[in-house]
């Protein structure tokens, strides 16, 4: 095999690398955290926060939390969640609440 072989089958396979790495990272900004894989990501807004997160291509944020049900807005439409209560369709995405805590709501977004 040819050196110019050799490196124009190695750049795709780093460049590979490279994009899977930054897809699986931790982000966070001004009262929210992410922690994302391939085709799902877990993001965790502190509550009563004014935060919005991008992940997957759209966008997620906690409205308000009123007892034990917490209502989001992902990807332009609302959303009422219950911790326990199966992923609610949401386009082509699967959301669930992952916790509720006195600080923090986290849910769920992954691919449909």
């Amino acid at each position: 095999m040819t050196t110019n072989r050799r490196i124009t089958r190695a750049v795709p396979a780093a460049l590979l690398g490279v994009v899977l790495a930054l897809s699986l990272a931790a982000c966070s900004g001004d009262g929210y955290e992410t922690n994302c894989g391939l085709d799902q990501c877990t993001v965790t807004f502190d509550r009563g926060a004014t935060a919005s997160a991008s992940v997957l291509g759209i966008e997620a944020k906690l409205i308000e939390v009123q007892g034990q049900t917490a209502t989001f807005e992902v990807a332009g439409e609302q959303i009422g969640l219950t911790v326990g209560q199966a992923a609610t369709e949401v386009g082509n995405f699967l959301v669930s609440l992952e916790s509720l805590t006195e600080t923090q709501a986290a849910i769920q977004i992954s691919v449909a």
